[in-house]
């Protein structure tokens, strides 16, 4: 059979952009090497509770045609992005705003926040800042740095915070209210039934492959199809032929314990340095601790996630994008450019950081732009 899209990758830029060309008449195969659908926003249900695999997901948006999209294939929650920070016991608010402010320098008001924030940074003598330590510094006083940021962020980039671009942080929420949504989006929930649902619902009716490995069978599989979409990592595509692009990893620790209720909260970031995780994720609380039927579960999931460095064989999750990483992406970028019958999409094809929205709105476009 000949296909008119061999799309390789069943994440949510595949699963979208195969949506859109089905819809449209076309002939499409979806393939993954993977023995499942959804990538990395794959929930798998344990003990009644969707768990993300692969790490926690919350949707946010602000923009309409992908909410609107979305809702086609899956109803959501109303939960809202809280995480708690703990700094070896103590335990403060994220986003960082009034109640951190008040928990760290016992202060009241806006205006006392705002003057020690400034009190810190001209201190610590910053002007224009230079790298991820400086940037921090700069939006939320020294304090916080040392105490919410530092850790954390060393242990989640596995580099030291001098040595890491100022850019990784400035979309850091800092609020000068009580608010304790992290996300300033206008729509924000988890679909109903868990991701795996909705990108099911999104490959209804077109052929799906797992455990299909694309680069092991590249030939065979190109001439399937007249144009081939591609969402895994670029530089494996050139069998990393410039050099192999870095990226951070994850390792999880999922265990299921004999209680309703772990932390209280969806996400608790560990924020000192000696912690080895980098937080704990309670999977039921994206879901306010229910079934589907709103019956309370008896027992809860946790993960224990840590931050790795990427290693041929490990899951790329974040693209490493100082100056030297972006600077062979463009070389390979290149290289892309000369295959004419592929079309390079999605987080790991276009080695950049997105979110869930953004790999959404991205599909979309390049669609639009394919199929008219």
């Amino acid at each position: 059979m000949k296909y008119d899209y061999l799309i390789v990758g069943a994440g949510l830029y595949g699963a979208v952009f195969a949506r859109q060309a089905a819809d449209r008449g076309k002939r499409v195969l979806v393939i993954d090497r993977r023995h499942h659908v959804a990538g990395n926003v794959f929930t798998q249900r344990m003990e009644g509770v969707n768990v993300h695999v692969y790490g926690a997901h919350i949707f946010h948006t602000n923009d309409e045609r992908v909410w609107e999209y979305v809702n086609r294939f899956a109803r959501f929650n109303r939960f809202t992005n809280s995480p708690v920070a703990n700094y070896r016991g103590e335990l403060y608010s994220l986003p960082f705003n009034m109640y951190t402010f008040n928990r760290m320098w016992d202060v009241t008001t806006p205006e006392q926040a705002a003057a020690e924030i400034v009190r810190q940074r001209r201190e610590a003598g910053i002007g224009q800042p230079r790298n991820l330590e400086e940037q921090a510094i700069s939006l939320v006083g020294r304090d916080i740095y040392e105490k919410l940021v530092k850790g954390y962020t060393e242990k989640q980039w596995g580099r030291p915070c001098d040595q890491l671009p100022a850019f990784i942080i400035r979309r850091l929420p800092v609020r000068m209210t009580f608010d304790n949504n992290y996300f300033n989006a206008l729509y924000q929930g988890i679909p109903i039934g868990g991701y795996t649902r909705l990108v099911e619902n999104l490959l209804d009716g077109v052929e799906v492959r797992l455990d299909t490995d694309y680069l092991a069978d590249k030939r065979t599989l190109d001439a399937l199809a007249d144009r081939v979409v591609y969402t895994g990592p670029i530089d494996a595509y050139f069998d990393y032929r410039l050099g192999a692009l870095a990226y951070r990893s994850l390792r999880f620790e999922t265990e299921v314990l004999d209680t309703p209720n772990f932390q209280g909260n969806a996400a608790v970031n560990y924020t000192d340095r000696e912690t080895p995780w980098t937080r704990i994720i309670e999977h039921k609380w994206f879901e306010f601790g229910r079934d589907e039927a709103g019956n309370d579960l008896p027992k809860t999931v946790i993960s224990r996630e840590y931050s790795t460095e990427w290693k041929p064989g490990d899951e790329p999750y974040y693209p490493v994008n100082d100056d030297a990483n972006n600077a062979l992406y463009a070389q390979y970028k290149a290289l892309a450019e000369g295959e004419k019958n592929v079309l390079f999409g999605g987080r790991l094809g276009q080695y950049r950081y997105y979110d869930m929205d953004q790999v959404i709105a991205a599909a979309l476009e390049a669609s639009d732009r394919e199929l008219g």
